[in-house]
């Protein structure tokens, strides 16, 4: 049997009786691809890991608190033997064997009629991978199969007709693998790219000669009508029937406008799609080596808007009770405001004393850290050039962890189409 390479299948269990005999590591791995499959599955064992006694709780599956017994495989479709108990397994699986059931031995392959392959998903699509013997490069084959579907480098077309529409994509904080595996996929899949100047440019590189990319900082009818001609792009190019991405820095909805574009779509009638992306808000500080809470420092934090100043009518911002928090204050789009900012708070009762981090192009090679304090951070600004996309982090976060040194850092929200505006990165 050795000899013959394995048969592939694809096997559809909902509502199939299966039964997995042991509750250890080996059936922690694979009872959550059981679990998807809609089967109706039985879980033989004395003990279970407490991951395993969860889905039980949770009525994932039957859990039979017993070692295997004959007759347990009575009407079995399939058999996940994975115990400790070697005597045991030999056993159920001869009764597998009785009952012409398929079945996967962990313990013994060669004993076993069936083999579990490599599997990953991407898309609707599963890869199963089998190379005899050799699961690591089974897993590895799978792996780089289903990375290559996931950032587009694999490239699968569609044979079935596509429906147009609009994919708000966060692009992250600004290095290019901090992008979200399904926004990559869709860039990769994009007839239009409409792409922000804070979003990771280096992935516009990549896409195929064929795809339109757009920078939305040019798009005419200027400054402060780019949301109107901005939307108006989008909605024309998804009712030429085009696969269109709006790429934008950070998260779509934090400081991006995002919802007044999926609004302006939806009111179109065109389909769309949000992917989330890293806020700058949180990476940024993470990747300067900054924590934005930290137990025993602070419990909460803050993201907040510094594109006006406290003292303009237009600003939403309660400076006075932010000023009373204890936690730590993240501002985006503050950079031209930090002196104001931190007048305010310090009226307002906060210490000037308290430290204070401008992370300039967080995540990127030219990511660098100014530290002050919130007297000194408008000067450390300006003798530091400091200059946006920028986060600000304040608060005594500041001081935990590694200190100016980190390596990481930028910000999400010094957007091209005017006040408020701006995307995630600071």
């Amino acid at each position: 049997m050795a000899e013959h390479p394995a048969y592939p299948v694809g096997l559809r269990l909902a509502g199939r009786r299966v039964v997995v005999i042991g509750g250890g590591q080996v059936a922690q791995r694979r009872l959550p691809a059981l679990i998807a499959t809609g089967a109706d599955i039985v879980l033989v064992s004395p003990s279970a890991t407490p991951s395993v006694e969860a889905m039980a709780d949770a009525g994932e599956l039957r859990w039979e608190r017993r070692p295997f017994a004959d007759g347990d495989l009575s009407d079995a479709w399939y058999v996940l033997i994975a115990s400790s108990d070697t005597e045991a397994n030999t056993r159920a699986s001869a009764e597998a064997e009785r009952n012409r059931t398929w079945c996967v031995r962990s313990d013994n392959a060669e004993a076993a009629t069936a083999w579990t392959p490599a599997t990953g998903r991407s898309e609707g699509v599963t890869v199963a991978v089998l190379t005899g013997r050799d699961p690591r490069r089974s897993a590895g084959v799978r792996d780089a199969i289903v990375e290559g579907l996931r950032d587009g480098s694999l490239v699968a077309p569609r044979h079935r007709t596509r429906t147009p529409g609009v994919a708000l994509v966060g692009g992250g904080p600004g290095d290019p693998e901090l992008i979200t595996v399904r926004g990559r996929r869709l860039l990769a899949e994009a007839d239009v790219v409409i792409a922000d100047r804070l979003g990771p440019r280096d992935l516009l590189d990549e896409l195929p000669p064929h795809v339109e990319v757009i920078d939305a900082a040019k798009i005419p009818y200027g400054r402060y009508m780019a949301q109107e001609a901005i939307n108006n792009a989008l909605i024309e190019h998804a009712k030429a029937g085009k696969a269109v991405v709006r790429l934008k820095g950070g998260d779509p909805f934090v400081f991006g406008r995002g919802m007044e574009e999926a609004q302006a779509l939806a009111e179109a009638g065109i389909a769309c799609t949000v992917v989330p992306g890293i806020s700058s808000s949180i990476s940024v500080p993470g990747a300067a080596g900054i924590p934005v809470t930290h137990r025993g420092v602070a419990h909460e934090f803050t993201v907040v808007s510094g594109h006006v100043a406290p003292d303009d009518p237009r600003s939403l911002v309660d400076w006075p009770a932010l000023a009373r928090l204890r936690g730590t204050l993240v501002l985006l789009m503050a950079v031209d405001k930090i002196g104001a900012i931190a007048l305010t708070l310090i009226a307002h009762g906060k210490s000037p004393s308290t430290p204070v981090a401008l992370i300039q192009e967080g995540t990127t090679a030219a990511q660098r850290r100014v530290d002050a304090t919130l007297e000194t951070a408008a000067e450390a600004a300006r003798t530091g050039d400091v200059r946006p996309p920028a986060v600000i982090v304040i608060g005594d976060v500041v001081s935990v962890g590694a200190g100016p040194g980190g390596d990481g850092g930028s910000g999400d929200g010094d957007g091209h189409d005017g006040p408020g505006g701006g995307p995630d990165r600071g």
